[in-house]
C-alpha cells in the first residue's frame, strides 16, 4: 500500500459572510465578523508538482476520518487537496463541533450541529477556500467535490465562483438549490442511490433534469446506483454500500482525470 501523507493544518483568511441568505436557508445564529480565520486541512501529492487542486466539502459529521481518507485518495491521484472545517463558526460561538461516530446517537448529534450552521456563511467559506487555492502559485485549475451536505454546498459554491469541475455525491440540499443550475457551468458528476430515504426517486429525477439541462457543462454526467442508500460511500455500517461505493469512486476518478488533469 502506498504511504499516505498526513495532512497539514492551514488557515484561510480573513474570511467574511458575503453571501445573502437564500430562501429556505435562514440565518441560524450570529457569525464571527469579517476577519475570521477559516481552518482547513491540506494534502499534497508525493513527489510531483500539481497544477490542479480540489476543495473537498464535508458531510454533516465534519472533516471526519472518512473524509480525510478520501482527501488522501485524491492526493494520491496527483491533486493538492484542501478540506475546510466548516463548523469553525459554531466553535467560535461556543458550540462543540465534535461528532463521535462510535456513539449510538452520532447521527442525531450531527443533525443537531448542521441545524445550527448558517448556510450562507458556509457558502462564503467555500468560495473563499476555492479562491484561496486558485490564487496559489502553480495552481491552474480548481475543482469542488462534496459529500451529502457537502455535495449541495459544493454545487452552491460552483454557482457563486468559477470552478473547473464539480463532483457531488447525493447532495442533500440540491432540491432547494435547483434555481442555481444555470449558473453552474463546469462539467459536473452527480451520484445518487435508488434506495435513498432522504431523496426519493421523484426528487432525484427533478435534480437530474435541472443539472443536466442545456446550460450544463460539457461532459456532465448523472449516475444512479442501484440499491444504494444515502451516504453509500461512507464506510460506516449504517450507510455503506460496497458495490456502489467502488463503482462511484471509479467513475469519480475517471471523471476528474478527464476534466481536471492533475499535472
Amino acid at each position: 500500500m502506498a504511504h499516505r501523507r498526513e495532512p497539514t493544518r492551514v488557515v484561510i483568511g480573513p474570511v467574511a459572510t458575503s453571501q445573502e441568505p437564500r430562501e429556505g436557508f435562514p440565518r441560524k445564529r450570529e457569525v464571527p465578523p469579517a476577519g475570521g480565520e477559516l481552518p482547513a486541512y491540506r494534502w499534497e501529492p508525493a513527489g510531483r508538482s500539481a497544477r490542479a487542486g480540489l476543495v473537498v466539502f464535508q458531510e454533516i459529521f465534519g472533516v471526519s476520518d472518512y473524509i480525510r481518507r478520501r482527501c488522501a485518495d485524491l492526493a494520491e491521484l496527483g491533486y493538492v487537496v484542501v478540506a475546510p472545517e466548516l463548523y469553525w463558526r459554531l466553535e467560535a460561538a461556543g458550540v462543540d463541533p465534535t461528532v463521535d461516530e462510535e456513539q449510538p446517537d452520532f447521527l442525531d448529534r450531527a443533525m443537531e450541529l448542521v441545524g445550527q450552521l448558517d448556510w450562507s456563511s458556509a457558502v462564503g467559506d467555500g468560495v473563499a477556500t476555492v479562491e484561496h487555492l486558485r490564487a496559489e502559485a502553480g495552481i491552474e485549475r480548481v475543482g469542488a467535490l462534496g459529500f451529502c451536505f457537502g455535495g449541495g454546498l459544493a454545487f452552491n459554491v460552483a454557482a457563486q465562483t468559477a470552478v473547473d469541475v464539480l463532483v457531488s455525491y447525493y447532495g442533500s440540499a440540491l432540491p432547494n438549490l435547483l434555481d442555481l443550475a444555470p449558473s453552474v457551468r463546469a462539467p459536473s458528476l452527480h451520484h445518487f442511490g435508488t434506495a435513498d430515504v432522504y431523496l426519493d426517486p421523484g426528487t432525484v429525477e427533478r435534480i437530474r433534469q435541472a443539472v443536466t439541462g442545456p446550460h450544463a457543462g460539457e461532459g456532465t454526467r448523472f449516475e444512479v446506483h442501484e440499491g444504494a442508500g444515502h451516504a453509500f460511500d461512507n464506510p460506516h455500517p449504517m450507510f455503506h454500500h460496497p458495490a456502489a461505493s467502488a463503482r462511484a469512486w471509479q467513475q469519480t476518478c475517471a471523471f476528474l482525470t478527464a476534466h481536471l488533469p492533475p499535472t
